[in-house]
């Protein structure tokens, strides 16, 4: 795109995608903080072409993405740009060339994945006080943050945390990160009376009353504003208040009315219209140190934010105000940043340096307070000061171990190697919850530890209670008192036996038992109770044993139930959600003996069932009655006792439909329910009216659906429930396996083996006559080749383009269009067996899993001679 191409004026919103061409998916995303104010499209041009290096870097980026220029250019046009837009960002272009980039060039890269919504929206920049520092950019690329904002750089107080090893961010060093035009102070706006004017500050000047006049008064670079009828008045470097005791007697000798007091005619009102701009200097350690252009109005925190603040290595509490070689005052951030306090009144003028010195000494405080953080300590402040600083102790905190962990100066080490030190501050130094005034220095690292985990002034009590837990323990707390606030005891309380778990001083258990009088919770030995001691109340049901009786066979639900004291079979049959279709009227029931003799299991009984448990067969009458009405008394319902098993007993020989469907060339295809368990493929073919005549029988393809290893149709067929619990088609589901089948030979003779017996959810089709081999597997070219009668495997392979290197040529098969596999067997001295596929068939070759030893024909034969001659010679010596 030639440079002097005329490039259009896009929105604001299209120059924000302007940004850093950073690494997409570093581990830290830099983000705009929201409600930046976006730069206007001739801004954006500007910073561009002052800053080449983004030219550069773009360039950096496209050719670090792997994509060739064909595959930009193609990306580009599908996304709607230019292809030709980046030709002069990609390798082999001219560098030499000046290239700007234009409204269109960072959307475009981003369209092509080089560079990532974060990424783009961070390039909102308008000057230098948005510009990464070289130092700054030096920790940043140290830590590879490799996304680093130039907007924001709060992750810095995550790099501070890595470098310090510590895990704790140094304090307020975030506050001035996020960049934003809220801590700008305003152009226009009231001003306090000590506001001192300078040239280029716009006055309005309000005359009311006998005159009516508004004056507006622009101060020169000689300090003055000249007013009409007035004349000239020198104002540089006085105050509002000071300028109207002025006004008063200059305005009087032209106006009459304008006096003191409530006998003026003429008043007059002096604001301040437009605030001068003021040039300031922030340097030291800040992040990024220059010259800045600020509003008259603007303070040494304006500066410091449009700086980004002090670095790591910076002073928070001696921030310096330098006006030529005097310091005029110095700020004190942990004011600002704790109490949100100004102590300094000095408003900046221009060519004020805001100076940052290096840091006067850190220390860490973490553990149980409000804010654990890195703070900076002056030499005079002391661990209270630090524990302020962290806001204060956390309830949960033990005062009584606190521990300074100190790196002693070098002169105090001595010649042993003592550098590191432990200073315990104990519990009786803290009055009142304050923490004592403990000297400190630089690198000490305080810890605040938590108060003891265990628990006291409590007993549990568990067990057979309404409210089990734990429940405050007073001193001269009875048994009976810890019951009763438990809730006391169920019904069911056992009350032989209360146990207490008592835990002395060493660690060690004593057990103490009492017992309850009656159900109400009274006690017969109320003991007196310590704390921590453990209640356990026992229920008389834990100590029955689970009865149950269990029903099996022919009922929908079948499974174990517990049993009630008076259970009947009906009972039992109802739990069970009824019978089964296949139910007989009869029922077993296997008891455990009453004597229980060696040997015996179990005694049987057989139980009638009427119609009455019947439920499922029996439709609605007219009268509105579903069935027979139970009669008292009734056959089949005979009283259960504890631990029997209810066998239900099945109709063997009741079962639904079984469902075989046949597709292709039969006169009338479909899915058939068998007639019988004996219907054979022949009948099930005479049923569907027989084959056509484009019918291709040796072609059959019958499929047998089977569930672990067994086929679906041996089972007892379920019935299949559509979801609006009507009945489906019962074919079983299964994995289909393919039967070769002789149909030609069936069709001729029914006794023959392959007219095999039907099972449910066989599936049967008779295709048309397919002159085509299929070859597949290990060939040259696998595909399909016309049918030759008479030919071999080997032929359809060769016809195939012959094997392939990887080809198990000693393992082919066929599987012919019936399903009957064929394989193929070499021999080494008589002729190979070789199958010939039929019209249909399908030929594979596989491929060899592993290098097969070939053979070795000729040294086998060489080896038997050699055996012979040997046997011949001994032949031959022996008999001389």
């Amino acid at each position: 795109m030639p440079n002097s191409a005329p490039r259009s004026i896009l929105p604001a919103r299209v120059w924000s995608a302007l940004a850093v061409l950073l690494v997409v998916g570093s581990p830290l995303r830099a983000q705009v903080p929201s409600g930046q104010q976006l730069p206007s499209p001739q801004q954006a041009e500007e910073m561009l072409r002052t800053q080449p290096q983004l030219v550069q870097e773009l360039r950096q980026r496209l050719m670090q993405s792997g994509l060739t220029p064909d595959q930009v250019r193609s990306r580009l046009r599908a996304a709607g740009y230019p292809e030709d837009l980046l030709d002069q960002y990609l390798q082999g272009a001219d560098t030499t060339e000046a290239a700007t980039v234009g409204p269109h060039t960072i959307d475009a890269v981003r369209a092509l994945g080089v560079l990532s919504d974060q990424s783009a929206d961070s390039l909102q920049i308008l000057d230098s006080t948005r510009v990464v520092s070289d130092s700054m950019r030096a920790v940043l690329d140290s830590m590879k943050f490799a996304r680093a904002d130039s907007l924001r750089a709060d992750s810095l107080a995550d790099s501070i945390a890595v470098l310090r090893g510590a895990g704790l961010k140094l304090f307020g060093i975030e506050t001035f990160r996020r960049t934003s035009t809220t801590f700008q102070p305003v152009q226009t706006g009231p001003v306090d009376e000590n506001y001192r004017l300078g040239p280029g500050d716009v006055l309005v000047l309000i005359l009311t009353g006998d005159v009516e006049r508004v004056q507006t008064l622009t101060v020169t670079r000689e300090g003055f504003v000249v007013i009409p009828q007035v004349g000239q008045l020198y104002v540089a470097n006085l105050t509002l208040g000071q300028v109207q005791d002025q006004l008063y007697s200059r305005l009087g000798r032209v106006y009459s009315g304008v006096r003191r007091g409530p006998n003026a005619t003429t008043r007059f009102q002096l604001s301040i219209a437009k605030l001068r701009n003021i040039q300031v200097f922030v340097t030291g350690d800040v992040v990024r140190p220059g010259a800045y252009q600020m509003s008259s109005a603007g303070t040494v925190l304006t500066a410091l934010y449009a700086a980004g603040g002090p670095t790591s290595n910076g002073s928070f509490r001696h921030v310096e105000i330098r006006r030529g070689r005097a310091l005029v005052d110095s700020l004190d951030l942990y004011d600002y940043l704790l109490h949100g306090s100004n102590p300094t009144d000095i408003r900046l003028q221009s060519g004020d340096v805001v100076f940052v010195p290096v840091h006067g000494g850190f220390a860490s405080v973490t553990g149980r307070v409000i804010r654990p953080a890195i703070y900076e300590l002056r030499p005079d402040e002391t661990l209270r000061d630090a524990i302020a600083f962290a806001g204060g102790f956390q309830p949960s905190a033990g005062q009584a171990r606190v521990t300074i962990h100190r790196i002693l100066p070098p002169d105090a080490r001595g010649g042993s190697g003592r550098a590191r030190v432990v200073v315990a501050v104990g519990a009786d130094q803290f009055a009142g919850g304050v923490a004592p005034a403990v000297p400190m220095a630089p690198g000490d690292s305080v810890t605040v530890y938590a108060v003891p985990d265990r628990q006291r002034g409590y007993v549990t009590v568990r067990g057979n209670v309404w409210v089990e837990g734990e429940v405050g323990f007073t001193p001269g707390m009875k048994l009976s008192d810890a019951i009763r606030l438990a809730g006391g005891p169920r019904p069911d309380v056992y009350l032989p036996r209360i146990l207490v778990t008592r835990v002395r001083d060493d660690s060690t258990f004593v057990q103490l038992r009492s017992a309850f009088t009656d159900s109400t919770g009274h006690v017969r030995d109320d003991l007196a109770l310590e704390d921590e001691d453990e209640i356990r109340i026992f229920s008389r049901t834990t100590f029955q044993p689970e009865r149950y009786v269990a029903i099996v066979g022919a009922v929908r639900r079948p499974g174990r139930l517990p049993y009630r004291t008076g259970m009947t079979m009906r009972d039992v049959i109802l739990l069970a959600d009824g019978l089964t279709e296949d139910a007989q009227l009869q029922a077993e029931i296997a008891r455990l003996p009453e004597d229980r003799p060696p040997g015996t299991l179990a005694q049987t009984v057989r139980v009638p069932l009427d119609s009455t448990f019947l439920f499922a067969r029996r439709g609605t009458a007219a009268g509105g009655t579903d069935g027979p009405t139970e009669a008292p008394g009734s056959a089949g319902d005979a009283p259960l006792q504890p631990y029997d098993n209810v066998l239900v007993l099945r109709e063997g020989e009741w079962g639904l439909q079984r469902t075989v469907a046949i597709t292709g060339q039969v006169k009338a295809p479909g899915r058939y329910s068998l007639t019988s368990k004996t219907e054979r493929l022949a009948d099930l073919l005479q049923r569907a009216g027989g084959l056509t005549r484009e019918a291709y029988a040796g072609g059959i393809q019958f499929y047998r659906p089977y569930r672990n290893n067994q086929p679906t149709g041996t089972d007892r067929l379920q019935p299949v429930l559509a979801s609006d619990g009507t009945r489906r088609d019962s074919l079983r589901a299964g994995v289909p396996e393919r039967v070769g089948i002789d149909l030609p030979r069936v069709l001729e003779d029914t006794t023959f083996r392959d007219n095999l017996i039907l099972a449910s959810g066989d599936s049967i089709h008779i295709p048309e006559f397919n002159p085509i081999v299929l070859v597949q597997g290990a060939v040259s070219s696998p595909g399909a080749v016309a049918y030759t009668q008479g030919k071999n495997l080997d032929w359809y392979v060769n016809a195939a383009g012959g094997y392939t290197q990887t080809a198990d040529d000693n393992h082919p098969y066929v599987t012919q269009p019936n399903g009957e596999r064929e394989g193929v067997k070499r021999k080494a001295v008589l002729a190979d067996h070789v199958p010939s596929p039929k019209p249909g068939a399908v030929v594979y070759v596989p491929t060899r899993t592993a290098q097969e030893p070939g053979s070795n024909v000729v040294g086998l034969l060489s080896t038997a001679a050699q055996l012979l001659g040997t046997l011949i010679t001994i032949i031959v010596v022996s008999r001389r």
